[in-house]
C-alpha cells in the first residue's frame, strides 16, 4: 500500500514539475501579462482542465515558481564567500550575490511583486473570522525575499552596529537594490546597476564604520564618567 502511494505521489510530483517547467518557459517568453493557463497547458502537453488537477489557479502556479526561485536565491547567497574575521568583506560578498541573482533573473522579481500586490487587497479585506488569512502568504513571501539579506545583517552586527542600526541598514540596502533593479531596464541610470549597487555598498561600509566609531567613543566616555563617579 505504501509503495503504491509513493508511486502515485511520484507521478503527481513529476506532472507538477512538467507544468512548472512549461509555466517558467511561458513566463520567460511572454511575461506576466501575457501568460495564461491555456498556453501553459499547451506547452506542458495537457488540456487546460488537467492543469487544475495539480494547481488551483494560475496564481498557485506563480506561487510555486516563486518558491523555487527563492530557494535558488538563498542557495546562491549561502554559497557566497564568507571572509573570516572580515565582516565588511563578507557583507560585500553576500550582498553582491543577492543583487547578481536578482539582476540575472528579472522576471522572478516581477513575479514576487505581482503576487504581493495581488494578495494585499485580499489580506486587507479579510475579517476576524476563521477563514484563511491571505496576509500570511504575504508575510511568507516577504520573509523569504528578505532572508537572503540576513547574512549581510549578521555581518553588520559583527562590524559593531547595534540590532536597530543593522536592521535599518539591511532594509535600506534591500530597498536601494530593488530600486536599481527596477530602473535598470528603463535606461535612466546612465551606468550599470551593478556598479551603482557596489558604490552604495562601499558608502555603506564607510557610514557603518563611522557609526561604530561613534558608539565606541560614546561607550568610552560613559566608562570614563562612571569611573569618575566611582571615585568621587
Amino acid at each position: 500500500m505504501q509503495a503504491k502511494h509513493q508511486r502515485k505521489q511520484t507521478m503527481i510530483d513529476t506532472r507538477r514539475a512538467l507544468v512548472l517547467d512549461a509555466a517558467r518557459t511561458a513566463f520567460a517568453d511572454v511575461g506576466m501579462e501575457g501568460i495564461n493557463i491555456r498556453d501553459i497547458a499547451r506547452r506542458a502537453g495537457y488540456t487546460p482542465g488537467a492543469i487544475y488537477s495539480y494547481f488551483d489557479s494560475k496564481e498557485a502556479i506563480f506561487e510555486a515558481l516563486l518558491a523555487e526561485s527563492l530557494e535558488r536565491l538563498n542557495a546562491s547567497v549561502a554559497q557566497a564567500r564568507v571572509v573570516k574575521n572580515k565582516p565588511d568583506k563578507t557583507l560585500l560578498s553576500k550582498s553582491l550575490a543577492w543583487f547578481g541573482f536578482c539582476a540575472n533573473n528579472p522576471r522572478d522579481l516581477d513575479l514576487a511583486f505581482h503576487l504581493l500586490q495581488r494578495m494585499r487587497p485580499r489580506a486587507l479585506a479579510s475579517g476576524p473570522d476563521n477563514s484563511p488569512d491571505p496576509q500570511s502568504e504575504i508575510i511568507r513571501i516577504h520573509g523569504r525575499l528578505l532572508e537572503a539579506l540576513l547574512p549581510g545583517k549578521a555581518a553588520l552586527l559583527e562590524m559593531g552596529l547595534n540590532p536597530v542600526q543593522a536592521t535599518r541598514e539591511s532594509t535600506a540596502l534591500f530597498a536601494h537594490g530593488v530600486g536599481l533593479l527596477l530602473l535598470q531596464p528603463t535606461g535612466l541610470l546612465g551606468q550599470p546597476a551593478q556598479a551603482l549597487f557596489k558604490l552604495y555598498l562601499e558608502q555603506l561600509l564607510v557610514r557603518c564604520n563611522g557609526a561604530v566609531d561613534v558608539l565606541q567613543t560614546e561607550g568610552a566616555e560613559s566608562d570614563s564618567q562612571a569611573q569618575v563617579s566611582l571615585f568621587e
